[in-house]
């Protein structure tokens, strides 16, 4: 109990603001204007982290690394202070891959939900314009190739739900990955 409550107090505030970060850089790829609530909330919890980094890390083309370098410094945070914790130091060398892993981990966490919202918003009559015109932009990349090879069954666009069986077995793969990168630390 003493290590599932710091735990999971770790992952949620982690889960929030990494995700925000990594958010962020998704954005700023897809070139979302921020001018909405959401892109708004996400600049107030993430320029504290990113804008002193934004000094040292360049953006490259469209991807704002720096983003991307908060989110993975704040998951390799997380690890660090749970295997404080834990008292295993001894696998501190495992940390950066372990951290690398848990990103990605957190990305397809965010990007399952983006795509729940997605399709929950799209059966929703009288949803909010804007908010759905905002999740559109962002989940569009992601099924845009599923649609491709998916048609309309009975009017009901199942990209959405083929997207995310794929990152769930991302997930899955990524699981035990991160099992294989905590191993190496042994």
């Amino acid at each position: 109990m003493l290590y599932q409550i710091p735990s999971f107090l770790l992952d949620v505030i982690v889960g929030l603001l990494g995700g925000a970060c990594l958010l962020r850089l998704y954005m700023q790829y897809h070139r979302v204007p921020f001018g909405n609530p959401l892109g708004r909330f996400v600049f107030a919890i993430t320029d504290w982290i990113v804008l002193p980094l934004r000094r040292i890390v360049p953006a490259v083309k469209r991807w704002d690394l720096a983003s991307l370098i908060a989110a993975w410094l704040l998951v390799m945070l997380k690890f660090l202070v749970l295997w404080l914790l834990a008292g295993s130091l001894a696998r501190i060398t495992a940390l950066p891959l372990v951290s690398l892993v848990g990103l990605l981990q957190l990305a397809v966490s965010g990007l399952t939900a983006l795509l729940v919202v997605y399709a929950v918003l799209s059966w929703i009559p009288g949803a909010s314009p804007m908010l759905l015109d905002l999740i559109s932009r962002l989940a569009e990349p992601l099924v845009r190739p599923f649609r491709r090879f998916l048609p309309l069954i009975g009017g009901v666009d199942l990209s959405p739900l083929a997207a995310i069986v794929v990152l769930q077995v991302v997930a899955i793969v990524l699981g035990n990955l991160l099992v294989f990168a905590f191993r190496l630390g042994a």
